[in-house]
């Protein structure tokens, strides 16, 4: 892992703040499934932080050259969202701060 990579980890365990809901993610699942997505984010210069979960919502902020690109809704939506509907049980809604 590079130390980019760590410090990012790093800032999301920090921030995560929307952890007061009642969920049934798993979230070492949640967080592995990520982790799968993360390389395409990190090869067009992005990167995402998980801010939290409620209920089946996973909250994530958009960082890097994904957090001010004009498709990030589509990438969110159409990438990020399907995978972790398809892989993490309990997740029904991705959203991006």
């Amino acid at each position: 892992m590079s130390e980019v990579e760590g410090s990012i980890i790093q800032i999301a365990s920090a921030t995560d703040r929307r952890t007061d809901g009642e969920s049934d993610i798993d979230r070492d699942q949640l967080d592995a499934t990520l982790d799968y997505i993360r390389p395409a984010l990190l090869a067009d210069g992005g990167d995402m932080i998980l801010q939290g979960v409620d209920g089946g919502t996973v909250y994530l902020e958009l960082v890097g050259a994904c957090g001010g690109c004009p498709i990030s809704e589509t990438t969110v939506t159409a990438g990020i969202e399907r995978i972790l509907r398809d892989r993490v049980p309990g997740v029904t809604e991705v959203v991006a701060e």
